[in-house]
């Protein structure tokens, strides 16, 4: 009689995460686990075999957590997983809570923190409210992952439980092996009522207060202002209810600021733009800076962790203040006419970024997943 498959479960409050998720998903189904995820159900998630719906929310006051927990718990004591995985904030602490018996009979729960939200600078509230529910729940964790040095650095200190660090979700080469001929990137230049002489700036992100735009845009103004060839590429939902559109009107930088709203040809995008930018105040560690970096465009971003493992300051960009809009102009500019040093900068920012790719990335997680222990 054939034993019974393996199987693993992935949650995450969002469905949307899947998508980091995919690779690792698809590697466990090529070693015969039976893969199931779990979220608040919003989107279809791929490369699973069962997706259930669980109404996880953001926020940890929300009464719905509580009946995510109840719903999450009977399906992990039914389904007797060898593995889970979880990820984001609230997620992982329902599903951490949820699995407490289920670790007791043998199953590994694995955490990865993708940006603790208490880090250097952070509000006094956060330390209070976060840290110490993370300490708490490292004792309900098999192995927690980060992928930053400051979040390795803090959990290894002051958590009980293993501690791990990966270099982030991984860059997928496959995105990018693509060539754009010239045509085409004038066509998407011309689409986007850009010239071929315009120097094109790339911030791919959600507009949230998180990621700062209103900060950027006001910024670069008087840059813009005094010369039209400086453009900013805004491609991200927005979930600040139209502030940086009616901002940039005001300024009167409509021709300037392109808000580019959710796009699947974000590769295509960078691969048009000249510079990446990010006034990010906090990040675990960025994928858009990643994915610039692989393209090969020099980065100016801002001073804050996750930012810093990936950019050496004058070395393959630039770090600036938070609130330091002079030297982001003057980077900014530098770099627009200095065509030598955005090669030499893309030349070492696509050398760093192999330490960043999915291929290792899977590799370190397989020893997570394979040979990593129970922790008591």
């Amino acid at each position: 009689m054939a034993s019974p498959a393996k199987k693993v479960l992935f949650t995450s409050h969002t469905a949307n995460f899947s998508k980091f998720n995919r690779p690792f998903m698809r590697w466990f189904k090529e070693q015969g686990y039976e893969v199931h995820y779990a979220s608040a159900g919003e989107e279809e998630v791929l490369d699973c075999d069962t997706h259930f719906t669980i109404p996880f929310a953001r926020s940890p006051f929300k009464l719905s957590n509580v009946r995510a927990l109840r719903q999450l718990k009977k399906i992990i004591d039914a389904e007797k997983y060898d593995i889970i995985h979880t990820h984001t904030p609230m997620g992982s602490v329902v599903t951490r809570l949820a699995a407490k018996m289920a670790r007791k009979n043998g199953t590994r729960v694995i955490y990865t923190a993708h940006g603790f939200h208490f880090y250097k600078g952070a509000p006094l509230l956060n330390w209070l409210t976060y840290y110490p529910v993370e300490k708490w729940m490292a004792k309900h964790t098999d192995t927690l992952v980060t992928i930053n040095k400051e979040d390795f650095s803090l959990a290894k200190n002051k958590f009980n439980t293993n501690v791990q660090y990966i270099s982030g979700v991984g860059i997928d080469q496959n995105k990018f092996d693509f060539k754009m001929t010239s045509k085409e990137k004038a066509q998407l230049r011309n689409s986007l009522g850009l010239k071929q002489s315009d120097f094109v700036m790339i911030y791919p992100a959600e507009l949230s207060k998180r990621k700062n735009q209103l900060w950027l845009i006001n910024s670069l103004a008087a840059l813009m202002k005094s010369d039209s060839k400086f453009h900013l590429l805004l491609p991200g939902k927005d979930s600040l209810n139209g502030k940086c559109q009616s901002l940039v009107n005001a300024l009167g930088l409509e021709n300037n600021i392109h808000f580019l709203g959710y796009r699947k040809d974000m590769v295509q995008l960078l691969k048009i733009s000249d510079l990446a930018v990010s006034s990010s105040t906090q990040e675990g560690l960025p994928v858009n800076i990643m994915e610039a970096m692989y393209v090969g465009l020099p980065i100016v971003a801002t001073d804050c962790r996750g930012n810093r493992d990936l950019i050496e300051n004058g070395c393959n960009g630039y770090i600036i203040g938070f609130s330091d809009s002079e030297l982001l102009v003057n980077r900014v500019v530098r770099l627009s006419k200095d065509k030598k040093l955005v090669d030499t900068t893309a030349h070492k920012s696509q050398k760093i970024i192999k330490n960043y790719l999915l291929g290792k990335i899977l590799l370190k997680m397989h020893d997570i997943y394979m040979v990593g222990e129970k922790y008591e």
